[in-house]
């Protein structure tokens, strides 16, 4: 129904319009009584216990996760929960509401199967989240939280917005992320570099004791790197990752290269996601798995469309993997598929559980 019906009528509108038509339908949909079964009943995906994963003290009841900048501001929760994703994130959420970056600034790359994006994380502000997750405190799957900095905030000051959003969500997330590699915040990706790097997860690994104790609970934080640093600065920053005490990394974000894109939309300035990203994100998650030894859990994201997909950036070191564009072009029965798919893959290669998978090939090639 979704390819023949919905994508057809979706794409013949401005991609911005159809996506929040889509996150406002699903948020209407799920104050419905009986939508989420609905939801699960056509599109959800099954329960296969090899592919769970148990991974910060948190279960995933499959390592298929929703990757931010689709549900902003977190008001699909429920019905991306609902079509089987086993986790999803939200934002990235700044301190203050912000409208982002003067439109258009999304594009669809049909030819590519990617999609170009310079939204600016456009949000209503981590209040109105914390709020809207309170609401919601009873979930089936974690929820991670992708915190950043406002636009106006200068680099030297960052630290305070990060520490912002962690302490305003603490008590109502369930693991979270730092965005410090979006191309489309003027000056962001600095923040991934030197000393920069050092201070902010210093400071947001001390906030995080502190949040502990107040709370009786742990979150894990999780740091979101670009796919476009060099050798060199993906070993330090890896370097300063491990160092600092947080949690994981993901790998990656958008990319700003535009190799060998066929769409006449390929110009367009943003952060480049879908196919064109596969490659180059699963090398980058080889590589942090070599870089770390095995000893930092790795969340892979970046051009998954297939369970083959998803399957080769756990053996190269991904224990879990978040999905965006395919969603986009393959619909909500994508992650069924995925799902079901990575079961096989398991099975035909010997491995009982999924955790046996994850880098095998990263020690070997």
């Amino acid at each position: 129904m979704y390819k023949k019906i919905v994508k057809p009528l979706m794409f013949r509108l401005q991609p911005e319009t159809a996506h929040h038509l889509t996150i406002g339908g699903l948020a209407a949909a799920g104050a419905v009584p009986g939508a989420a079964r609905l939801m699960h009943a056509l599109y959800g995906a099954d329960q296969w216990p090899e592919v769970a994963v148990d991974l910060w003290g948190l279960h995933f009841p499959n390592p298929v996760g929703l990757a931010a900048g689709l549900d902003k501001d977190g008001q699909a929760m429920g019905m991306f929960s609902a079509i089987g994703f086993g986790h999803v994130e939200v934002g990235t959420v700044t301190p203050r509401p912000q409208p982002g970056n003067e439109k258009p600034r999304l594009y669809r790359l049909p030819e590519d199967g990617a999609l170009i994006n310079r939204m600016g994380f456009n949000n209503r502000g981590a209040d109105e989240l914390a709020a809207r997750l309170a609401r919601h405190a009873k979930r089936p799957v974690p929820v991670m939280v992708n915190i950043g900095k406002n636009k106006t905030t200068p680099n030297d000051e960052a630290v305070e917005d990060y520490l912002y959003c962690l302490r305003t969500l603490y008590p109502v997330a369930d693991l979270f992320a730092v965005n410090i590699s979006s191309p489309n915040t003027p000056g962001l990706r600095d923040l991934q570099r030197g000393d920069a790097l050092r201070e902010l997860l210093a400071a947001l690994v001390r906030e995080l004791g502190s949040l502990e104790q107040k709370h009786g609970a742990k979150r894990p934080i999780l740091v979101k790197l670009s796919p476009d640093l060099a050798p060199d600065e993906l070993e330090r920053a890896v370097e300063a990752v491990c160092e600092s005490g947080v949690h994981g990394i993901i790998a990656t974000n958008t990319t700003l290269r535009r190799d060998g894109l066929k769409s006449p939309r390929a110009a367009e300035p943003g952060g480049l996601s879908g196919k064109p990203l596969a490659a180059l994100s699963t090398d980058m998650i080889r590589r942090i798995r070599r870089l770390t030894q095995g000893r930092m859990p790795i969340v892979g994201c970046g051009g998954i469309f297939t369970a083959e997909d998803a399957y080769e950036k756990i053996r190269a070191g991904a224990s879990l993997v978040q999905i965006y564009t395919s969603l986009i072009y393959e619909g909500p029965a994508v992650v069924r598929h995925i799902v079901r798919g990575l079961a096989g893959l398991l099975k035909r290669d010997g491995f009982g559980r999924l955790k046996e998978a994850v880098g095998v090939d990263a020690a070997t090639t």
